[in-house]
């Protein structure tokens, strides 16, 4: 009979830990609203700058990876095939990473720059604006935010295929700790990425909530406010959490190429229906610009003037980036095994930053151009509500109401896929990194991501969440830098045993050989 797992400290410390949050935000939702906002404060002004240098650190560390000898390692053995084929492959990475924030952002954050240009750059609701309203976007859901899972992700997939270590955060970190990660050092990493996790998939789980609220207020004229955002969450909970039962293979591959099908069928329609000689020529001028300036927007502040633009947007995006990493870094590195350092790379950074600039030129670019054009109010009403921007896009377009529909099933299966994908990391991380955990395990984490999802949206919905994204971030993004440093010394000194090995075995094969330059051989 096989040896049975059980639940150990990192389990049930970080059931205490959320248990605790929950428990002072229902008792005290203002006090933990206010604490929050301190922490906030705190962490924007005095480390504002640390998640511009980490994260554009994080992408050129995964760059020079890809590019190096080191690209061609297998995250496996070095004749393995990958588990998954590659549409498959990249339709989980897309599903389970930010699917469901492009459906949120891809109207909202373009009309939202539209309304504040970024840095007071050019004058509200003009062309100027429009401009660095696509090119802001696309930074911010760029190769940047990528590479925050990336580097999550190969660590992980890197010590569980290549090195057979267990797929635990704590297990990056043996290179540098060594056998530490198995005691109080290593439970403290795999708690800190528990909980971050937890905030970063409750934070996807609320926006998904109120986007559909919206939409369903549009459609079906459906109330808009947290009680029916509670009813909507309760609803979709049931959902994934039948959905947490099935085996990994089955459930999310299925759920995320539907949600693919499905996302690519609006996408082609806006982009058909909509003006597209002028999404063509928005697009191309968005990859120009986006190129052309990355390197001046990755590490830019504010400080001489004193606005907050840099801390409401690039640096929540990128905190909410780092809360996610280790939900989506892990769950990549899971179904990664058998592809190479730099198809990781390519597949993880590259296709869906090219699939991203392809949804922001198509939505954001609609939507700019009906109310650039045609007055259309999409920049009034996204003011009033960020969920209902892609809504009152489609609006504008023929067959409204079909692809009104279609986008809140769309919704709907992101955050399902994002849910059931963190409860499987989840049990991973508490279950000592076996592979499948107990359906019961993936339960119980389904269950506690929706009543943190719940406590953050009576604590202060959207605010609230993006409050807490960026506080959660900060440790891990840390912990990231130093995962990073283990990741390099880890591949160096697996190239410096390979290179031991070739040595030996050349210096055996000379003693069996005889160098025909030395030997003299026989008489003649």
């Amino acid at each position: 009979m096989p040896h049975r797992i059980r639940p150990g400290w990192v389990f049930f410390a970080s059931i205490a830990l959320l248990a605790g949050f929950v428990v002072m935000a229902a008792i005290a939702p203002e006090r933990v609203s206010a604490g929050a906002d301190a922490a906030l404060a705190f962490t924007t002004v005095n480390f504002g700058w640390l998640y511009l240098f980490a994260t554009t650190g994080f992408l050129v560390f995964c760059v020079l990876l890809a590019i190096s000898r080191y690209g061609e390692l297998r995250l496996g053995h070095d004749d393995e095939t990958p588990e998954f084929s590659f549409p498959a492959w990249l339709g989980m990475i897309f599903s389970a990473g930010m699917g469901v924030g492009l459906v949120f952002w891809g109207v909202a954050e373009p009309m939202s720059h539209y309304n504040e240009p970024p840095l007071g750059q050019a004058v509200p609701r003009t062309a100027e604006a429009s401009g660095l309203a696509l090119r802001y976007s696309i930074f911010h859901w760029g190769f940047h935010q990528w590479a925050n899972f990336a580097i999550v992700g190969l660590a992980i997939a890197y010590v569980r295929f290549r090195r057979l270590g267990r797929g635990l955060i704590s297990e990056t970190f043996r290179p540098h700790l060594g056998d530490r990660v198995d005691g109080g050092w290593g439970y403290a990493i795999d708690v800190l990425a528990v909980v971050s996790t937890i905030v970063g998939v409750a934070t996807t789980l609320g926006l998904g909530v109120i986007q559909l609220n919206s939409g369903l207020h549009d459609v079906a004229g459906t109330a808009v406010g947290v009680g029916a955002q509670l009813a909507i969450l309760a609803g979709i909970g049931v959902i994934f959490l039948l959905c947490a039962l099935t085996p990994l293979d089955r459930g999310i591959r299925y759920v995320s190429n539907v949600n693919m099908l499905l996302a690519a069928t609006l996408l082609v329609f806006v982009f058909l229906a909509g003006p597209t000689p002028f999404l063509t020529a928005a697009m191309t001028n968005m990859v120009g610009e986006y190129i052309g300036n990355v390197i001046g927007m990755s590490l830019v502040m504010q400080p001489f003037t004193g606005e907050d633009w840099v801390e409401r947007w690039t640096i929540f995006y990128w905190a909410w980036g780092l809360s996610w990493a280790p939900f989506v870094g892990s769950f990549i590195a899971r179904i990664s095994r058998g592809r190479t350092i730099r198809e990781f790379v390519t597949g993880v950074i590259g296709v869906p930053v090219a699939l991203s600039i392809v949804w922001f030129a198509t939505f954001g670019g609609t939507a700019l151009y009906h109310e650039m054009f045609s007055d259309a109010g999409i920049a009034d009403a996204v003011q009033q509500d960020l969920g209902s921007a892609l809504f009152a896009t489609l609006a504008q377009l023929p067959y409204s109401t079909v692809a009104a529909v279609l986008a809140l099933v769309l919704v709907a299966l992101f955050v399902i896929t994002s849910a059931n994908s963190a409860t499987f990391v989840l049990g991973m991380f508490t279950m000592k990194g076996m592979l499948d955990p107990y359906r019961w395990v993936r339960v119980t984490w389904g269950g506690v991501q929706l009543v943190v999802a719940a406590m953050l949206l009576l604590t202060g919905g959207l605010a609230a969440l993006q409050t807490v994204s960026i506080v959660a971030a900060f440790p891990f993004m840390v912990l990231m830098i130093f995962m990073a440093a283990s990741l390099l010394r880890g591949l160096q000194d697996e190239r410096r045993e390979m290179e031991a090995r070739e040595r030996e075995f050349r210096a055996r094969l000379a003693q069996l050989i005889p160098d025909p330059e030395t030997d003299e051989g026989p008489d003649r």
